[in-house]
């Protein structure tokens, strides 16, 4: 029998068993779940570039684009693309950024990313993803749920579901997002799974989480005082309607109790060495990606299971050429990236932490001209969902391996496509997830991340 049933059949003593195993070490905030098989990987830190960088400006080098710059692209690359906002028979934009290879495995890598260029031998490359939609919202949702509206689960739900939680004074998916994502926060929604497995945002400036902290002239033993009538209430409501979430708003209540001491700990930066500051570019107390990045190290450290840094800046329908566009949202995270997998890898996390850096789609080749005058500086990149580029790190996928091949503009894939649903079922594979067997019956049919898609890219595992 689980703690939660125990709490449901406790009758009026449920509010003093509550309290008692609020302060128990020997309790799980969740059970945990038997993977299918052995996992490589523990846990996800998804860094998520909200808005999508330009492939064909950082990772995938085209030296026929840089050639026919200022061309046409030929109609029969173009084929009946559909965009977002360009029209006709746009022409094609070589990348202003200079490439150079990196490492062993010889990276291309744009004079953009220097940092990142020094781990290429740590990272894994995805160049034919694909997805199915091609507006901001419903690509968002379809990376994050792998269905392009709102109502599913996301993937960090997901994973909370098929594995549970490692530590039970943490939520097992945590997100970390500064700013708004297109979808607000069902971007990280439980969805039809039990709401114990919505992501919990952590704030960037203030308490982390709201009401962490207790109003003036609260004392610890009046908190109690009210978890103890509150889940005494739910356990009779719990009693009479046979609701499960009834069970898991019990345990909220139990984890928020929790997290009061453990969030103020896990967030501060105070007990980090200046050289691992220095490593990510942080500075305590000043919230941004960097910050975010060591949060997510501290996270996964302490067992949370799924960690999503998000940040946004990436939409450039103009501003390719402009220092404050493209050039910027580069070194915002470039350096913190880098450091990510190199701390990692120096504590010995890397093996069972999967990261992964991408985002909803990618841009065009080809160039949409904001300004009427069609001055240089002002050309961005429209969506393009036909072929993008994320990288993973750790957790059992092959470092310095490059798999997919575009076309010679960046445009279309010419070998081994990846779509969305194959990389979320590659990533629960890692997991020690059988995407097809990681199911949840909702409505009279068994749901999945992967719905009725999704193979495992297995070119790609160590």
């Amino acid at each position: 029998m689980n703690r939660r049933h125990f709490l449901r059949g406790g009758g009026m003593a449920i509010g003093s068993w509550a309290l008692s195993s609020l302060l128990a070490d020997d309790l799980a905030a969740a059970p945990k779940q038997a993977p299918h098989f052995a996992p490589k990987a523990k846990s996800v830190i998804f860094l998520y570039m909200m808005g999508a960088p330009s492939q064909v400006d950082l990772f995938d080098h085209k030296a026929d684009l840089q050639r026919l710059d200022g061309q046409p692209i030929p109609e029969s690359v173009l084929g009946e693309t559909t965009f977002a906002f360009v029209k006709g028979r746009p022409n094609l934009m070589g990348s202003p950024y200079r490439f150079s290879q990196h490492g062993q495995s010889g990276s291309w890598f744009s004079e953009l990313l220097p940092s990142m260029a020094k781990v290429a031998d740590d990272l894994t490359f995805i160049h034919t993803m694909q997805t199915d939609e091609f507006g901001h919202g419903a690509a968002e949702m379809f990376l994050q749920s792998g269905f392009g509206r709102l109502g599913r689960p996301s993937f960090g739900a997901w994973v909370s579901y098929g594995l549970g939680s490692e530590n039970k004074n943490l939520p097992a998916y945590v997100v970390l997002a500064p700013g708004a994502t297109f979808n607000g926060s069902m971007t990280w929604t439980s969805g039809f799974l039990p709401s114990l497995h919505q992501g919990v945002k952590f704030r960037a400036a203030g308490d982390p989480i709201f009401f962490l902290s207790n109003p003036p002239g609260v004392t610890a033993a009046d908190q109690q005082d009210v978890i103890g009538a509150v889940s005494r209430l739910n356990g009779e409501q719990a009693k009479t309607q046979l609701d499960p979430e009834i069970d898991a708003r019990i345990g909220q209540y139990e984890m928020a109790f929790r997290m009061q001491s453990s969030v103020p700990e896990l967030t501060s930066l105070k007990d980090e060495p200046p050289h691992v500051l220095e490593l990510y570019g942080a500075k305590p107390g000043q919230p941004g990606f960097a910050n975010d990045c060591i949060l997510a190290r501290r996270m996964v450290e302490r067992g949370v299971r799924f960690v999503q840094v998000c940040t946004s800046s990436w939409d450039h329908h103009e501003g390719i050429y402009r220092d404050e566009a493209l050039p910027r949202a580069c070194r915002t995270v470039d350096k913190a990236s880098a450091a990510l997998i190199t701390d990692l890898k120096q504590r010995g996390l890397l093996d069972d932490t999967l990261v992964v850096w991408g985002a909803e789609f990618g841009r065009t080749p080809i160039v949409q001209a904001i300004s009427p005058q069609g001055k240089r500086g002002d050309p961005g990149r429209d969506h393009h969902k036909d072929a993008f580029t994320i990288w993973l790190a750790g957790g059992g996928v092959k470092p310095g391996v490059h798999h997919g091949l575009t076309d010679d503009f960046g445009f279309r894939p010419v070998e081994n496509p990846v779509h969305v649903h194959d990389f979320h079922a590659t990533a629960l594979h890692l997991l020690g997830l059988d995407h097809e067997r990681l199911t949840y019956r909702y409505q009279g049919r068994n749901f999945r991340l992967t719905d009725v898609h999704g193979h495992v890219v297995k070119q790609i595992l160590a």
